[in-house]
């Protein structure tokens, strides 16, 4: 019957146009350019029309709409890659495999984390595409591998050559980022899973980090290839990242809202080896820098107990007063003052004085959290350079690295907010790290740095605290006292053998010769110009280079400088100076008033290290209210308790 006749040629029209659906799935879309990958998906879209008994017209939004569903897939489909080698153990392989499999994980990772910014190029003709576009016209210039290609611009909108702060040199010719496949050494995960590279730039002109990114010529057994990547297949879906452009602006609007609705932050995992390398600390950098709402996204909490343990045990072996030994006539030491929480000043530094290398050391002088709202990141992001560079970043204590500090001055509720429920064990840890900082540095036998500042003898001392005036006179402490101290303890004592730890941590300099103790609500010492002189040519050294004191403790201060130029030179003797240091700009952070002070490194070059050089770190941009004190389910700020600034006010 005619009836039968026509359900049986829908069937029929159904089944074929389901093989081709079929088949285009299967196809490599290897050296096609965007309009042939445009009508392809066309193709199998009108055919997914048929089969599904739709009757709309299929519209470049459906192929647009296609293409993103790809990318979903593949997200998702790497994620579960990223799992399953998480949970992989490789005991027992051999170097190259290891090697193999920490190439995949980074592959799927940086799918995951980052997606490229794709688009396509929709009815363009192909002489539009430029050198390249045409199937038999493959150059060098412009190398399409199934349309896959990203470009790269600087402000003036010319091609550039970027450096990525997280893989070093990403080559492109003419702007377009070559993307280099791995060929036959390709590990393919259930069949379902590929590789992807690919670049992207945030709006600071670097390199966004998440993509695995690899030179573009990769050596793929015995031959190279350049450019080439295989079609992506996920079930019924095939992603393809094309060029850099719509040609139509409705079609640009939709994909990039649904893209950018969608974005993933870059999750750093562990290395397998235990060893960490200058890329993957100058990655989380990077990823950090994006300031991600989600902290957890960029650090685990497994990533954050792995880095602070290791760099625990390295602390834990360092004396109390650290040596740093850099004699060479072409090194130098960069030391730093308070940071106080100030992320996007640390950054700031690194990139104003350059990272940590042989050649160059860094000395922080503490107080890396409270009062600003990113001191996990800080001090996260120090712990790693420690880690991976032990003997030329050295980091000391500082007041706040405590508990008493940290409970109401901030770090608390920060780590807290950041990690939720895991928040107390992840503040935990640091309080243990904090524990093992040391106290002290002496810089090529010659300078001398600290948090705070001088320190009493325990010979002939009274070791209780008392409001009455102490009948004996205080003693000078030196080095091998210094030495004695047991600063494994989370907060400095009032009283007790251990007191040094005080001192050292919350004394602070006066125009008024002598040692005395600070008042009874105060911690610490006052120490006169005669103590540096003494300090100074009992050691053998020339200078001392404090920190502790901000210009919000020294503008109610005659005495001193105001500290809004970022240093001050307090005393001035004989055998050498003394100076306060301060690295924080524009602080504090998260309080109403702020001193637009700028902060300040001090640069130390041989054979007059004890003549510095200071340079001025200005203000960078920054929000006043960071995204990570930002609760994200309704954007109140997160209330951060202090204590009375009227008993608090010698803490800074």
């Amino acid at each position: 019957m005619p009836g039968e006749d026509m359900d049986r040629r829908k069937e029929r029209m159904k089944s074929d146009c389901k093989k081709i659906m079929e088949s285009i799935n299967a196809m490599c879309f290897e050296n096609l350019n965007d309009e042939q990958v445009h009508s392809l998906v066309m193709m199998r879209e009108i055919a997914r029309g048929v089969v599904n008994n739709r009757v709309e017209k299929v519209t470049a939004g459906d192929v647009k709409k296609a293409l993103s569903s790809s990318i979903e897939k593949m997200v998702d489909s790497c994620r579960d890659v990223v799992n399953i080698l998480g949970r992989l153990s490789c005991d027992g392989l051999g170097e190259e495999e290891v090697e193999k499999v920490l190439r995949m994980k980074e592959i799927a990772m940086g799918i995951v984390s980052k997606r490229p910014r794709v688009v396509t190029m929709l009815g363009c003709e192909p002489s539009e595409l430029g050198d390249g576009a045409d199937d038999d016209d493959t150059s060098d210039k412009d190398v399409w591998s199934g349309g896959v290609e990203t470009e790269l611009r600087n402000e003036d909108g010319q091609p550039e050559l970027m450096e990525s702060p997280v893989y070093g040199v990403t080559h492109t010719s003419n702007g377009l980022v070559q993307i280099g496949g791995l060929g036959a050494e390709r590990t393919m995960v259930e069949d379902k899973y590929a590789e992807m590279e690919a670049v992207s730039k945030n709006e600071d002109g670097w390199n966004e980090l998440g993509g695995s990114v690899f030179e573009a010529t990769v050596d793929t057994g015995h031959e190279e290839q350049i450019g080439r990547v295989e079609g992506l297949m996920f079930e019924d879906d095939c992603l393809v990242v094309v060029a850099d452009e719509f040609e139509s602006e409705d079609c640009q609007g939709e994909v990039q809202k649904s893209l950018s609705s969608s974005t993933f932050q870059h999750s750093l995992s562990w290395p397998l080896d235990d060893r960490i390398t200058l890329e993957w600390v100058q990655g989380m950098m990077s990823a950090l820098e994006q300031s991600p709402v989600d902290f957890q996204s960029v650090l685990s909490v497994s990533v954050v107990d792995k880095l602070i343990d290791t760099a625990t045990s390295i602390l834990c072996k360092e004396p109390n007063c650290v040596a740093v030994d850099c004699h060479g006539e072409d090194s130098r030491v960069v030391v730093v003052g308070d940071i106080r929480g100030q992320f996007r000043d640390l950054l700031n530094l690194f990139e104003h004085a350059g990272f940590p290398s042989d050649k160059q050391f860094y000395v922080f002088n503490g107080n890396y959290v409270d009062r600003g709202s990113r001191g996990l990141d800080v001090f996260l992001v120090l712990l790693a350079w420690k880690v991976l560079m032990p003997c030329r970043v050295y980091l000391l204590r500082g007041n706040h690295e405590s508990k008493y500090c940290t409970s109401v001055l901030g770090f608390e509720v920060e780590v807290e907010t950041k990690f939720g429920n895991q928040g107390e064990y992840v503040y935990n840890k640091c309080l243990d790290c904090f524990k093992e900082l040391p106290l002290a540095s002496i810089i090529a036998n010659c300078v001398y740095t600290t948090h705070g500042g001088l320190f009493r003898s325990m010979c002939a001392t009274s070791l209780r605290r008392s409001k009455r005036k102490r009948e004996e006179r205080l003693e000078l402490g030196s080095l091998q006292d210094l030495s004695k101290v047991q600063r494994s303890l989370i907060d400095a004592p009032d009283e007790g053998p251990n007191i040094i730890l005080t001192d050292v941590l919350w004394s602070d300099p006066s125009k008024e010769d002598g040692l005395v103790e600070k008042s009874f609500r105060e911690r610490g010492l006052w120490w006169g110009p005669e103590c540096t002189e003494d300090f100074l040519k009992q050691s053998n050294l020339k200078l001392i280079i404090r920190s502790h004191e901000g210009p919000d403790v020294r503008a109610d201060q005659d005495e001193f400088g105001d500290m809004l130029s970022g240093y001050s030179l307090d005393h001035v003797g004989e055998s050498g100076k003394l100076y306060t240091l301060f690295s924080a700009s524009d602080y504090p952070q998260l309080d109403e008033k702020r001193y637009n002070n700028e902060g300040v490194y001090a640069l130390l070059e041989p054979p007059n290290l004890e003549f510095p050089s200071f340079y001025s770190l200005k203000a960078v941009g920054r929000t006043k209210v960071d995204p990570c004190v930002v609760d994200a389910a309704d954007k109140d700020l997160v209330v951060v308790g202090e204590p009375d600034l009227g008993l608090m006010v010698s803490w800074f």
